[in-house]
């Protein structure tokens, strides 16, 4: 297109030329240099456009986002990937970098220029991370990509702001609870519904839990920010928001009766049920890990975080390890759980060569004929190592399209591929994240459910009616919509 243009503008001053010399002789012919000719009646040399460098003959290092030491498998899939990748891109050099997103590290990161050169991150952390100047725009690539039109709507335009785009999805999901079965057949515990209740989850979770063994009926996220994402779910199910937005401004609505009634459900699991771990102070990685290692019967999260390790990690078996939909408050309820996804960012303290081959590399195995090849060559080796492949519920591409037809036609060939429920799909509902302060707010309910697992008798309304002040005056109120 460049090329082409210039040859344009070139034709223009040319025909410029003539129409200013229209009414006097025109000039003799004389070839030029380059064997061409001119009616300037003198010798010119033929001016070429240097081809731009193929960025692919250049020597490139992109620090690339790896997995965690304990996620074997996935670091053996990314292994994988980066010696195809550099199969292909041989003049650039891969460095691993295991550091995972977090809010309270990537300033410090960025200002440091530590950061890779792309790095994970969650759906909610969009807004903030434009504001901040802590993602590249990536739109030119984007534009530039054939298969943008194909990818899933409702997970990619989480990251697409004013209508640019900073990230680009990998997968998605809609929270969930993951159920150990092996542990209620060892209480003789009823494996619940799929289309369950709060009162399904409460009596599940009471029955299984063992609190002189150490096992838990469910280990809800009781520290850090994943603590307040946790319980959001609840408040959700109730048919509670985070937030709404009134003539440009934040308000903070959790504090409502819905709000109550997910905090009292969590208390009856503490204090009535006995069902939640004594030291109830678990992260995200410690409630993943509880379950893993068959210390809890029931988890709340994606359900391939908890899926993958279980199986991989802590040889559970894929009969023990059922994904539910969120329970309903009531029967006949809707089932809702966060929309969430994982997305990959470009870092903007790259240059731009660097950038365009980071989002080469974040982009190398989608929608390809050898991407088939690589996830049937995962599932076989998989499969040899005795282990298990997981597909994540939500992926980049939308499910009616033709190339998840080629992926299930993949997954249906091989009995080491984890099969999800069917009717765990038609009850999923997800509900998207608040757009603004998400993390903020987050980080405030974290107390507010740390205070109800270690203080019986509290007041909910007060809680959430004192919670809800401290988030609006501190967070909601200096927050400047575009």
């Amino acid at each position: 297109m460049r090329k082409f243009s210039a040859l344009l503008i070139c034709l223009l001053l040319f025909s410029s030329l003539l129409a200013a010399c229209g009414g006097g002789k025109a000039a003799p012919e004389v070839t030029n240099k380059e064997g061409g000719t001119t009616n300037s009646g003198e010798t010119t040399t033929t001016q070429t456009e240097e081809p731009k460098e193929d960025i692919a003959d250049q020597k490139i290092t992109i620090k690339v986002h790896y997995p965690l030491p304990d996620d074997t498998t996935l670091r053996q899939q990314e292994d994988d990937k980066i010696a195809r990748f550099q199969a292909k891109y041989p003049n650039v050099t891969i460095v691993k970098d295991d550091w995972q997103y977090s809010v309270n590290e990537i300033g410090v990161k960025m200002a440091s220029n530590e950061a890779p050169t792309f790095y994970n991150t969650w759906a909610t952390e969009a807004q903030l991370l434009v504001e901040r100047g802590w993602v590249a725009d990536i739109t030119e690539f984007w534009n530039d990509w054939e298969y943008k039109d194909d990818m899933n709507p409702v997970l990619q335009n989480q990251f697409i702001v004013d209508g640019k785009v900073y990230g680009v999805t990998q997968n998605g999901y809609i929270t969930s609870t993951v159920v150990n079965k092996k542990l209620l057949d060892a209480k003789g515990v009823p494996v619940p519904p799929m289309d369950w209740t709060w009162d399904d989850m409460y009596n599940t979770a009471k029955g299984a839990a063992d609190p002189k063994a150490g096992i838990s009926g469910i280990a809800p996220m009781g520290k850090g920010n994943e603590a307040g994402w946790n319980w959001t779910n609840f408040l959700f199910e109730a048919g509670g928001d985070i937030e709404v937005n009134e003539d440009g401004k934040v308000k903070a609505v959790f504090n409502s009766e819905a709000g109550v009634k997910a905090l009292d459900f969590y208390k009856k699991l503490r204090w009535e049920a006995n069902a939640i771990p004594q030291d109830w102070a678990l992260g995200w990685g410690d409630a993943i890990s509880s379950f893993q290692q068959g210390r809890t019967a029931m988890v709340i999260a994606g359900a391939f975080d908890v899926i993958q390790p279980a199986l991989n990690e802590g040889g559970m078996k894929p009969e023990d390890v059922i994904a539910y939909p969120m329970p309903a408050m009531e029967k006949g309820g809707a089932h809702h759980g966060i929309l969430g996804g994982n997305y990959l960012v470009i870092n903007p303290n790259a240059t731009k060569e660097e950038q365009e081959m980071a989002f080469r590399y974040i982009t190398f195995d989608y929608f390809t004929d050898d991407a088939l090849k690589s996830v049937e060559d995962t599932i076989n080796a998989r499969k040899a190592e005795g282990k298990y492949f997981v597909p994540t519920p939500l992926e980049y591409f939308s499910d009616d399209s033709e190339y998840a037809a080629k992926v299930k036609a993949i997954y249906d060939k091989y009995d080491n591929v984890y099969k999800y429920d069917p009717q765990l799909f038609s009850l999923l509902e997800g509900k998207t994240e608040a757009q603004f302060g998400t993390q903020d707010y987050y980080a405030a309910m974290s107390n507010v459910v740390q205070e109800s697992f270690s203080k019986e008798g509290t007041d909910s309304k007060k809680q959430l009616d004192d919670t809800a002040k401290l988030v609006q005056e501190n967070f909601f109120d200096k927050i400047e919509q575009k």
